[in-house]
């Protein structure tokens, strides 16, 4: 009972930090986030645009020595994964300046890791062992957790999109019904009056 409510405890410092958010962004506009993270620090961006035109974003990532440390155009998902390269302020943005009046949705989630720890002494070792493959147990579940998240969104995109196509081969199929109606109508019609004999009086 002990040793599981150490490992219980240990799980919980250990595991990574991860934000998940639904933003909306006008057309002609940015939106940025920030996290302020230690050197050597495991950072993770996760997006999916669920809404508006033709489902693309520009994402740009830079650091606090406004280095560009990943950058997209045009995209609408993706998964990106890096290191901290030094300790301050890491920008996340996602632009719509391209849009000219569509809105775009966009879901996405930031995970940040545990910084970076001191070297521990050969005693440590076995605890070190253990905390490491909790960590990549974490990391991997929080991996699962986001990979359905957004399997889940993609299935709500698609299903939109089939509706909306079957909608309009419906209204397609409706109006050549009708076109073909009426043009046997007027072909009918046409004959008619064609073979129709006129007396002269």
């Amino acid at each position: 009972m002990i040793n599981n409510q150490i490992i219980i405890c240990i799980i919980l410092s250990v595991i990574s930090f991860s934000n998940g958010f639904y933003i909306a962004i006008d057309a002609h506009a940015e939106e940025c986030f920030f996290e302020n993270v230690k050197i050597g620090t495991k950072m993770g961006l996760m997006f999916e645009v669920v809404e508006g035109g033709f489902l693309d974003i520009d994402v740009k990532i830079t650091g606090p020595d406004s280095k560009v440390v990943h950058q997209e155009e045009r995209v609408s998902s993706g998964k990106y994964t890096f290191a901290a390269h030094m300790d301050g302020v890491y920008n996340y943005c996602f632009s719509n300046r391209m849009s000219t009046m569509t809105p775009k949705a966009v879901m996405f989630s930031l995970d940040i890791g545990e910084p970076p720890k001191p070297e521990a002494s050969d005693n440590d070792t076995s605890h070190n062992k253990l905390e490491d493959m909790i960590k990549e147990l974490s990391s991997a579940l929080i991996s699962v957790k986001h990979e359905q998240e957004y399997m889940a969104v993609r299935d709500r995109i698609h299903r939109s999109i089939n509706e909306s196509t079957n909608s309009r081969v419906v209204l397609w199929a409706f109006f050549e019904a009708i076109a073909l109606s009426a043009m046997t109508l007027g072909q009918v019609f046409y004959l008619k009056r064609f073979f129709e004999v006129r007396r002269v009086v």
